[in-house]
């Protein structure tokens, strides 16, 4: 009985321990579990983002205050270097393209070059400006070959500059209308954005909104009538290249493309109006052509720039480069141009450009091929000719 009672009153704190720890595992889960319990609260707290401290937001912003007035003054200079260019001639214009393309050839280059793959090929770098300037070569000197059809960086670059030189040799405007209008786009695109945009327009590029593409489309097509009206009464950017040394000073000469004359066009009558009620109006060919350029480069060429943030996308880039300072590189300005310029050039081959024989080509076509005594028999048959037609004298 004592033995009985002794255990009675014997308390065993190994088990009271394992239970008040379940308890308490139980409590902790009930507060997890618990809306507005301390450990809840904590757990929230701890996923909330900070607040920045007033340090941080002021370094930020002079952060981007330092980018804005960076970005805006070399706007300025891109700006002032472009239209020097321009008025200065020609050649300064293919020095410009040419520097662009190589500028953008390193770029595109250099963000696939894996460190570790480039300290293991140490010749990596010197192959690529090899086959640079090997595709110059045969672009500019005597032929096309497949390199740019095997190598992006070669096609996206040097290719398509290559066509956008001759739109230069083709006339001024070929080349000034189409950049004006990628540029045009581009400005209004981000005004009607923030203006009116509410749709994202493709997840490539955030920013991008369906109402500043549409907005930016109908600007550019006013933008493009209102420019060829004032370009094509110049003929220094009308005119084909005859002279490198020409500037917006001394101008071109020659006879304009039947495209920038004015043509008057007779419409159909209308089933509402009267029989012997006529439509017509006068308007210059280069005005239709011009609506073509301005929407290829608001609803095609900005594909050429989801293209370009894919490709930053895909090798966690930011910018190509930092050539352009506030801007990032090169090919992040230009990658809308060179799809427009490529455009360009089979636009105006296809449907713009003339092709005139002309008396003397013709005569030196004929001549070149023959011997010299058939040359020296083809003059004394001339010559017998015009004497029995009177023009000549016999002697």
């Amino acid at each position: 009985m004592g033995a009985s009672k002794s255990k009675k009153g014997v308390r065993f704190p190994q088990r009271n321990t394992h239970n008040g720890n379940a308890d308490a595992r139980r409590s902790s889960i009930s507060d997890i579990s618990e809306d507005g319990s301390p450990t809840k609260q904590r757990a929230q707290a701890a996923l909330e983002p900070k607040p920045p401290t007033k340090e941080q937001e002021a370094a930020e912003y002079a952060k981007k205050k330092a980018n804005f007035w960076t970005r805006t003054l070399w706007t300025f200079i891109m700006i002032a270097i472009f239209f020097g260019s321009l008025f200065m001639g020609h050649i300064y214009i293919i020095f410009i393209i040419t520097l662009v393309q190589i500028v953008s050839f390193k770029e595109v280059v250099a963000i696939s070059n894996v460190p570790s793959r480039a300290r293991s090929l140490s010749s990596t770098k010197s192959l690529n400006w090899y086959w640079l300037a090997t595709t110059m070569y045969f672009l500019y000197g005597e032929s096309f070959t497949n390199f740019a059809w095997t190598h992006m960086a070669l096609y996206l670059i040097v290719f398509q500059a290559h066509f956008i030189l001759n739109n230069v040799f083709e006339g001024m405007i070929w080349f000034f209308l189409p950049a004006a209008l990628v540029i045009t786009n581009d400005i209004f695109a981000y005004v009607c954005g923030i203006a009116f945009g509410r749709t994202q327009l493709i997840k490539l590029s955030p920013k991008k909104t369906v109402e500043g593409f549409l907005g930016a489309w109908i600007m550019t097509v006013v933008w493009a009538m209102l420019l060829v009206n004032l370009m094509k009464r110049s003929k220094y950017f009308i005119c084909p290249v005859n002279d490198l040394g020409a500037n917006i000073f001394t101008g071109l000469e020659c006879d304009p493309n039947p495209v920038f004359l004015p043509h008057t066009y007779q419409l159909s009558e209308f089933s509402f109006l009267p029989r012997d009620y006529k439509i017509s109006f006068t308007i210059a060919p280069i005005q239709f052509h011009a609506l073509v350029l301005a929407t290829f480069a608001s609803l095609i060429a900005p594909f050429g720039g989801f293209f370009a943030s894919g490709l930053k996308r895909t090798f966690k880039i930011k910018d190509f480069g930092d050539s352009i300072p506030g801007h990032g590189g090169m090919t992040d300005r230009m990658d809308c141009q060179f799809i427009m310029g490529f455009f360009a050039y089979v636009y105006y081959h296809s449907f713009i450009a003339t092709y005139q024989l002309k008396l003397g080509s013709v005569l030196e076509t004929a001549i070149n091929g023959l011997s010299p005594d058939d040359q020296i028999e083809l003059v004394k048959g001339m010559g017998r000719y015009l004497a029995n037609q009177g023009i000549v004298s016999e002697d």
